[in-house]
């Protein structure tokens, strides 16, 4: 079973929805964890509830500190847009790749919404790959 990373600065939007999407989406084939690099105290509400309108609840998530036995435990880790070295190490932690995502911080709803329809549908092409 392929182990996936999803990594975001903060853990609270782009990576939990990643992690909540591939756990929901590729059961069977892969596990998925998400992390930050600077976690924030809580999951964005806005990403809690645009969650729950594709029926997946990740209300009772918290947002996780990257380590490093994350990083070497991972098959591949996909970072969402932190790919600065200076900010987010996890480039140089092992099999990465960037998506490049728009972080959905402070981002109205149907904004946040288009971000975890695109994360949806790049979580389901890992899947495919699996």
């Amino acid at each position: 079973m392929r182990r996936v990373l999803f990594v975001c600065l903060e853990n609270a939007g782009r990576s939990q929805m990643a992690e909540a999407f591939a756990n929901h989406l590729g059961k069977g084939k892969m596990v998925a964890l998400s992390a930050g690099v600077m976690p924030a105290d809580r999951v964005n509400s806005v990403v809690v509830e645009v969650m729950m309108e594709k029926g997946i609840d990740i209300s009772g998530n918290r947002p996780k500190l990257l380590t490093k036995n994350m990083a070497e435990g991972a098959d591949l880790i996909v970072t969402m847009g932190c790919s600065v070295e200076e900010v987010c190490p996890a480039p140089l932690l092992g099999n990465v790749v960037d998506w490049g995502l728009e972080d959905p911080k402070g981002k109205p709803i149907d904004e946040v919404r288009g971000i975890r329809d695109e994360i949806e549908r790049r979580v389901l092409q890992l899947v495919a790959g699996s």
